[in-house]
């Protein structure tokens, strides 16, 4: 059994995209530095990409200390392999105590890959975080449909890894007085992907607000009857700026809308003001 004292801070895996980081690392950050300050260590962001270093002392103004950067042509785009390999490579030699991940479409995809690589847990989708007395991670999330609520405790393995859904938790304000160190970090050969990415495609004009970052949204089921019925709500949103139209499962498996337009528990989590 690995020596648990050998483990220490709490890192957040930063995601980001064409070069921009996501809310979601804002979100996990800023709840990273209110585990940390209880648990007595420090906040440590992990971002890999490619050419990505400039953005890198952003994530210091929400709560880290340092940030991990793993700059590289070969991680410019998301792959399982190539990014798994990476990430675990890093937690094997720094050896943190808590690696947060978003439970974004890539965070869902990238965490049990790598907590069975680390041989340790993963509690996904939580959606509340804790410290217990014995200062252990304890990991809050919905289950049997949402009915009741499991908090979970991984006492035996390091590290404690969670993916945590988006929009649960509140940025801090952001310390323009404050940056964090930035470290580089050289992948070790390997770092390849057997993954060949052929095509990019933008949201459609259909849908150019994300849901997840719409100040408002105009939402409808399985009760709207057909996707012509739809429209109506289409011509709702577009009187308000920053809006978007989504849908409950229902309307989704009926493909009247697509399935990034959906809400709910097998969704998407939304904090729009309407």
């Amino acid at each position: 059994m690995a020596d648990f004292n050998e483990y220490k801070g709490v890192w957040v895996f930063c995601e980001q995209r064409q070069g921009a980081l996501m809310s979601t690392d804002f979100e996990l950050v800023s709840e990273a530095r209110k585990l940390a300050d209880e648990l007595g260590c420090e906040v440590t962001g992990l971002l890999l990409g490619d050419n990505v270093e400039g953005i890198a002392k952003e994530l210091g103004g929400y709560g880290a200390d340092k940030v991990m950067v793993c700059d590289s042509p070969l991680l410019k785009d998301y792959t399982t392999d190539a990014y798994a390999k990476v990430v675990c490579d890093m937690v094997n030699e720094y050896k943190p105590e808590v690696l947060l991940i978003g439970a974004t479409n890539i965070g869902r995809d990238l965490g049990p890959r790598c907590a069975a690589r680390l041989h340790t847990g993963l509690c996904a989708d939580c959606t509340a975080l804790d410290v217990t007395d014995d200062k252990l991670v304890a990991w809050t999330r919905p289950a049997l449909g949402g009915n009741i609520c499991a908090t979970i405790i991984c006492d035996v393995n390091r590290p404690q890894m969670g993916t945590v859904r988006p929009k649960v938790f509140k940025p801090a304000e952001m310390d323009n007085n404050r940056t964090g160190e930035v470290i580089a970090f050289t992948p070790e050969a390997g770092a390849v992907s057997r993954v060949e990415l052929v095509k990019k495609e933008a949201l459609s004009s259909e849908n150019a607000v994300k849901i997840d970052e719409a100040d408002m949204i105009a939402a409808g089921g399985r009760g709207f009857g057909s996707k012509e019925n739809f429209d109506v709500l289409e011509q709702l949103a577009a009187l308000f700026e920053n809006s978007a139209v989504a849908g409950t499962r229902a309307a989704i498996d009926e493909g009247w809308l697509t399935h990034s337009q959906q809400v709910g528990q097998s969704g998407k989590s939304v904090t729009p003001h309407i």
